[in-house]
């Protein structure tokens, strides 16, 4: 008998077909309308070959979940970073950064409060890095956003909104530079065309001719 994988079955009456993708944590996510679960275990094992080269991809991505349990890396403007965790008598949290090193000190091992640090880390460099970088290609393109905000986000990178304000994934930092300014050249462009048809593509590539290249770099990230 074949060993099946782990997966996650969401179920939703609304779909009329299964679909398989991997969540943030590399979970094998399957999504469908109520079907047996002699469907689902003949799936997989149709789908087995799939399943063992999109894992294997995953496990190649950069900026996946940490498991402070284990060793971690993390990434900050595409360069990979060790993350060390060093006990000690205060009684709290601090994340420290040496430009080489990623050290947290922490008096109680909290997962959560570990990628709490984190994460604000990656905001305060977003903020002090992203509004330059606009500023330069807004005057650069001519376009020219109303407002700029931040924030964590799983699924976007970026977005423009019809009243053309833009908000950038704080887990932009841990992009290479020339991706992290092909993300704002992208948002920016919305602001003259609101959807993702030829005219967009021209304008980015107006202004990033080798553009392709940082959108297949930006593939190899995970939000």
């Amino acid at each position: 008998m074949s060993l099946l994988p782990h997966y996650i079955h969401i179920v939703n009456p609304k779909l009329k077909h299964i679909y398989l993708s991997f969540n943030d944590e590399g979970n094998l996510v399957i999504k469908s309308p109520k079907v047996s679960q002699k469907h689902i275990e003949q799936l997989l094992i149709k789908k087995s070959s799939w399943i063992n080269k999109s894992r294997e991809k995953f496990q190649e991505k950069k900026g996946k979940a940490l498991d402070f349990t284990q060793e971690c890396t993390l990434y900050f403007l595409g360069e990979p970073h060790h993350l060390k965790l060093v006990p000690y008598e205060k009684k709290r949290t601090k994340l420290h950064f040496d430009g080489d090193l990623f050290t947290l000190f922490y008096s109680t091992f909290d997962e959560r409060t570990f990628q709490k640090h984190i994460d604000n880390f990656y905001k305060e460099e977003a903020k002090a890095y992203i509004p330059d970088i606009v500023k330069i290609w807004s005057t650069h393109m001519g376009l020219f956003a109303n407002t700029i905000s931040f924030r964590k986000t799983k699924r976007q990178w970026g977005s423009c909104s019809g009243k053309n304000d833009l908000s950038f994934n704080t887990m932009m930092m841990k992009l290479p530079l020339d991706v992290i300014q092909y993300i704002i050249v992208h948002e920016l462009a919305h602001i003259k065309q609101k959807h993702h048809q030829k005219d967009f593509w021209d304008l980015i590539e107006k202004h990033l001719p080798e553009y392709k290249t940082q959108v297949k770099e930006l593939k190899n990230y995970i939000t």
